[in-house]
């Protein structure tokens, strides 16, 4: 009938867990999804909201949309949400992370944005519905973890591949066809 404190506390602890008012994960924030480093942000029309999402970066890091200042991932509340404006369907958008630590600078897109030649950004296109999220690296060369500032925004898109890969594709496609079409013939 009567309970001891310790039953009531795991009773407490297990309800609050459940509720979802605490996370038992590792991550606290998001990271967008692996496979998705490199890809370019392009708009679908509309007004682009960004809502800071977290990190867990020893460096201080600004975000940028041009010269628009968005974020610092220690100075900025999880859940701030920033409008960026309005932006016609088609327009690639590029952030930029500024690590203050270092003055270094890192772009969305491929790595030939950036000095070290590697991509410091994950885009995850539908992470909720309608809301892409974009995942950050500070270091030069890595340990490319993407824990430094992760953040959403809306009515944004990941970039489809390159024009080269699909003409590859392409190419693939017709000499397997060729292929099946000259064993046909010689059958």
């Amino acid at each position: 009938m009567f309970q001891s404190l310790s039953q009531i506390i795991t009773r407490l602890v297990t309800a609050v867990i459940a509720s979802g008012a605490i996370s038992m994960s590792a991550q606290a924030f998001p990271i967008a999804a692996p496979g998705t480093e490199g890809l370019k942000v392009f708009a679908t029309g509309g007004e682009i909201k960004a809502t800071y999402e977290g990190n867990s970066a020893s460096f201080s890091n600004d975000l940028y949309l041009g010269s628009t200042f968005i974020f610092n991932n220690h100075a900025t509340p999880v859940g701030t949400e920033v409008s960026l404006g309005f932006f016609a369907a088609g327009t690639e958008l590029i952030f930029n992370l500024h690590v203050n630590n270092t003055g270094d600078d890192f772009f969305t897109g491929p790595g030939s944005r950036n000095l070290d030649g590697y991509e410091h950004a994950r885009v995850e296109s539908n992470w909720l519905p309608g809301t892409t999220l974009v995942s950050f690296e500070d270091l030069s060369g890595g340990p490319f973890d993407y824990n430094d500032l992760s953040f959403s925004f809306t009515n944004t898109v990941a970039a489809v591949p390159e024009p080269e890969t699909y003409a590859m594709l392409l190419a693939g496609l017709g000499l397997l066809g060729f292929m099946i079409r000259r064993k046909k013939v010689s059958i």
